[in-house]
């Protein structure tokens, strides 16, 4: 088969390594979340795209879930004393994958070729591409006006009240090539699944969503398409996802976001700790099924993986 996995961060990520060690590299796609990328101190950032391409290469902070390991801050601590901007962090090791891509982007690289350039140095076997090689950017609009969504995210703490959001410049963008080959030139004849990793649906999933042309493929399309709830018990692993469905006016929970997605989705996952939530998610029409979905361990993202994929063959049949 061939799976189409759509990740944001953290969350995303675990369940992309899951599925890594579950498929051989022809056999998946993963595409990475690229409306929260941002130029900081003159470098490209990205973050998604980064911590997707971390935790495949094994690299990653495994306290926090983003970064890299052994990391250090000698740069940061020398920027904050010169009274520089320091509220992203950057660490030392992380900023060579800055400057890489900054320059290679300023000598006109697309996105694309520079993310296929950066696995092949840290020998990432599975494709990992940007949503898009256009600049996309999240605007969160709050109660104390309008932030970039790292500014939000990062620098405010998540402390301004939603009130919604819009993705600049995706009106212009349009899918990269490796999106569009995994998931419209495979279609014929491929019935792997698109999965959809929990991660935010409104700021990490949603952009890639409203891509031109991608969320109508992905609803015409004959292959399954599975959500993975990234809300626990009422709460986010990971994120201001449960924070932002309060401030919208949105119940806290998995069922709200099986129905966020709706008719894209033609299955759903939730964790065990919302068992009794399977009944009402599937009278609204959605196949759902229940497991663990708290990856803390490497074995409970190839679990995870596992019966994603096992679903996704009830679905086919």
């Amino acid at each position: 088969m061939n799976v189409l996995a759509l990740s944001g961060g953290v969350g995303g990520a675990k369940l992309a390594l899951g599925l890594s060690r579950c498929l051989a590299p022809d056999e998946l796609t993963i595409v990475a979340n690229t409306a929260d990328d941002f130029t900081h101190l003159g470098l490209r950032i990205c973050p998604d795209l980064d911590t997707v391409m971390y935790t495949l290469a094994e690299i990653s902070n495994p306290e926090v879930g983003w970064g890299q390991q052994d990391e250090t801050w000698q740069c940061l601590g020398a920027l904050s004393d010169l009274g520089a901007e320091s509220w992203f962090r950057l660490g030392d090791r992380d900023l060579a994958t800055h400057l890489v891509r900054t320059e290679r982007l300023g000598d006109g690289q697309t996105l694309s070729h520079l993310t296929e350039y950066l696995c092949e140095q840290l020998n990432i076997q599975h494709q990992l591409v940007p949503m898009a090689d256009q600049s996309v950017s999240t605007q969160v609009d709050t109660e104390m006006g309008r932030f970039s969504f790292q500014h939000y995210f990062v620098r405010e703490r998540c402390e301004p009240k939603v009130t919604g959001f819009e993705f600049e410049g995706i009106e212009q963008a349009r899918p990269s090539p490796g999106f569009q080959a995994a998931l419209v030139d495979r279609a014929e004849g491929d019935d792997g699944p698109i999965v959809i990793c929990p991660s935010n649906p409104f700021v990490s999933v949603e952009p890639m969503l409203a891509l031109p042309g991608v969320r109508t493929t992905m609803v015409d399309s004959h292959r399954p398409v599975i959500a993975v709830s990234p809300i626990v018990g009422g709460e986010a692993l990971k994120g201001p996802a449960a924070k932002m469905m309060a401030e919208l006016g949105i119940e806290q929970s998995a069922m709200s976001v099986a129905n966020y997605y709706g008719n894209l989705i033609d299955g759903f996952v939730i964790d065990t700790v919302d068992a009794e939530l399977q009944p009402m998610i599937e009278q609204s029409g959605i196949p759902t099924i229940v497991t663990n979905t708290v990856m803390v361990t490497l074995a409970d993202r190839i679990q995870l993986a596992e019966d994603v994929l096992s679903f996704a063959a009830t679905l086919r049949s």
